[in-house]
């Protein structure tokens, strides 16, 4: 494969797996329905600018849009019982259950994720190096749980307000008054999160500019792994178990489309966040 855009294929081979069809799979529903959450209902919170009508307008008018934020919504449900029960299963089946609590291969917040914390900051001033990484790093991390806390307080307030009959014979009155602002400033906070820091860390940071696909064809470079998570590589070939992650170059095709809908997803987001500021720092009209 000669044509190369992508960090993920930096440097030389072979290459290794890091995700798997399953991950990838839920990973790309993440991607289509929080793009179709974020540009359906942002332009309710900038009703008033130009942007947000032409937005509105292009997805057919507020109904269509509207159907289209709840699919959106059904899909984000839809992916988090899928990950949970897929979790669920690992754990009762596995031999070592701890591994999915506390280890290098969990997602749960160690020790270790505040030092490199620190130790980035160190590196930011000059005062050291930057922190080594194993299979997940804390900025892995922080993303894996933001996402937790957005379905939890976005989902919860959004299926308040899609099903106010139901839920008025529960909840007291101002609570849908609550959950109108919950769910339209967490949603904005989101959006700002995933198209600037996400963004940077894993597309635009030199290391990573102008994309990294990995997680859409699910494997990168050895070189890459020597650079992005050198404890995990150093793990795998203390266990002998490097060569069990060998896998084939990805296919051109789908290589390509990896790379375009990275980018094209990268400069929505990009050009979103931009027209949110612009709204936010001059009435955005």
């Amino acid at each position: 494969m000669s044509f190369k855009v992508a960090s993920s294929d930096r440097g030389r081979g072979p290459y290794v797996w890091r995700f798997s069809p399953f991950e990838r799979v839920l990973h790309l529903m993440v991607i289509v329905s929080f793009f179709g959450l974020v540009m359906t209902g942002t332009p309710l919170l900038f009703a008033h600018t130009e942007w947000a009508r032409g937005l509105i307008n292009l997805f057919g008018g507020f109904q269509s849009a509207a159907f289209i934020h709840r699919i959106c919504a059904v899909i984000t449900f839809g992916y988090f019982f899928l990950h949970v029960g897929d979790l669920t299963l690992r754990i009762v089946r596995s031999s070592n259950r701890r591994a999915f609590f506390w280890g290098p291969d969990s997602m749960v917040p160690q020790p270790r994720d505040l030092r490199d914390f620190g130790q980035t900051f160190k590196w930011f001033f000059g005062r050291g190096e930057p922190p080594k990484f194993d299979r997940w790093s804390y900025m892995d991390k922080l993303d894996y749980w933001g996402e937790f806390w957005g379905i939890a307080v976005i989902g919860g307030s959004g299926l308040i307000l899609w099903f106010p009959a139901f839920f008025s014979t529960l909840m007291p009155g101002w609570v849908f008054n609550v959950a109108t602002i919950i769910h339209g400033i967490e949603a904005l906070l989101a959006a700002g999160i995933i198209f600037t820091i996400h963004f940077f860390n894993v597309n635009l940071r030199p290391e990573k500019f102008p994309i990294d696909v990995v997680m859409f064809t699910g494997r990168a470079t050895l070189d890459y792994m020597k650079e992005e998570h050198p404890l995990e590589y150093e793990r795998l070939v203390q266990d002998g178990r490097l060569e069990e992650r060998f896998a084939p170059p990805p296919p051109r095709t789908a290589y390509l489309w990896s790379v375009s809908l990275g980018l094209i997803g990268l400069s929505i987001g990009l050009l979103l966040i931009g027209l949110i500021l612009w709204a936010l720092l001059f009435g955005g009209g």
